[in-house]
């Protein structure tokens, strides 16, 4: 049962579970606007810098009927004077019925799951999570390509700080995938991912050549090299540009293989793919509305 629980990990979410959320993301896409939480208050706490993330859920927040309280700016909070994250948390849960939260630290969410009296939900925690975007992401190949079973899922870029492909791949394993990934030697799949899939018996192949498996993939998810994670800006020079999807690689694509990104984008996708059909990014982060619609009022039990 959903009701009351943490979102700290994918994990913390059965198979039926998700495949309950995807169902309500569908409902609320076609019904968006369902004043639900109208009595809750949501805080919305970011302590780095977010776009579509922060954006969607306060959407979300804003159609369920909730209100939203929070930051998107650490640097205006009692963090600066010192404040430690279990001050923070304690202290705001007393002021929220649930806690949305991202943080630059592997782990955070976790911890601030524990300190918390209300349910807390991880909008990304450093290079380990990121459960809400992968339940999104989930959304969106259901909706592309009509179901999650049996699909071979090409994974690009950086899959060692990637905390979308990490997730992704965790959810996904419930459903019987191929995976091929692709990165340069420094931003391989980490060895923990690899073990689970092995324990899991499913099949996984690594490459260094996008191309090799452009013409295999249902679904083809690129990501970005991350500046931000990197302690060796030299080492970020080298590896940033590895992969560059044009438009002209997507002939001899398979009809249903769909382009999904989970945005920003800095130059691994060219501008020309943007009007193929196969592209679907864009719709991919309006689809986050949906979803984080579908996990608040799950979570706050009234759905």
């Amino acid at each position: 049962m959903i009701k009351g629980k943490s979102l700290v990990s994918i994990d913390d979410f059965s198979k039926e579970e998700i495949l309950r959320i995807i169902e309500l993301a569908a409902d609320f896409e076609a019904n968006p606007n369902q004043p639900l939480l109208r009595d809750k208050v949501i805080a919305s706490l970011f302590f780095e810098p977010s776009t579509r993330t922060r954006l969607s859920f306060e959407t979300a927040i804003n159609r369920l009927g909730a209100r939203v309280i929070g930051f998107s700016d650490v640097n205006a909070t009692s963090t600066t004077k010192g404040e430690t994250l279990k001050d923070t948390i304690i202290m705001v849960s007393n002021y929220a019925d649930l806690i949305v939260m991202r943080h630059p630290l592997e782990g955070a969410a976790r911890y601030a799951s524990e300190q918390s009296r209300v349910p807390i939900v991880n909008a990304g925690d450093g290079a380990n999570q990121h459960p809400s975007q992968t339940l999104l992401d989930m959304f969106s190949i259901k909706k592309t390509q009509g179901h999650l079973d049996n699909l071979e899922i090409a994974m690009v870029g950086d899959l060692k700080y990637g905390r979308t492909v990490h997730s992704l791949l965790m959810a996904m394993s419930y459903f019987n995938p191929k995976f091929y990934f692709v990165a340069p030697d420094e931003l391989k799949m980490p060895q923990e991912y690899k073990t689970f899939l092995d324990e899991k018996g499913i099949y996984y192949e690594e490459h260094r050549d996008m191309q090799e498996v452009l013409g295999k993939a249902d679904i083809l998810y690129m990501t970005r090299v991350q500046k931000e994670r990197f302690s060796d800006l030299i080492e970020y020079e080298r590896v940033k540009n590895t992969y560059v999807l044009h438009n002209a690689m997507l002939e001899g694509t398979k009809d249903n293989m769909r382009i999904l990104h989970p945005l920003p984008r800095v130059n691994e996708i060219s501008t020309d793919v943007d009007s193929n059909p196969k592209a679907y990014y864009f719709k991919q982060a309006e689809n986050g509305v949906y979803t984080r619609m579908a996990i608040i009022a799950s979570i706050l039990g009234v759905k």
